[in-house]
């Protein structure tokens, strides 16, 4: 997920976090910044924001993710996905 950090320059006041796959996962980690009180803008690539406006949603082309250079390392601890063990738990019937 932060693969291409050192890649990414500065954008709008903001450090590169990471890049969603589609509207909907951009909107949830946006969501989930703004509740702990990290602001964050989303940077879109080629035709992506008309999609999403035009269509409702988009899956076509990546969303970046920024949010202020001090709020960096917490933005990072904040979306890492913990993977939960009973997910899978098998039921004996």
């Amino acid at each position: 997920m932060f693969s291409d950090y050192d890649k990414k320059e500065p954008w709008r006041g903001g450090v590169y976090l990471c890049t969603a796959d589609s509207s909907f996962q951009a909107d949830l980690l946006e969501s989930k910044l703004k509740s702990e009180g990290i602001p964050c803008v989303k940077k879109y690539q080629a035709a992506s924001n008309f999609i999403e406006i035009a269509m409702g949603a988009n899956n076509a082309y990546p969303i970046d993710l920024y949010v202020p250079e001090d709020a960096l390392e917490d933005a990072k601890n904040i979306i890492v996905p913990i993977p939960l063990e009973d997910d899978f738990d098998v039921f004996d019937e």
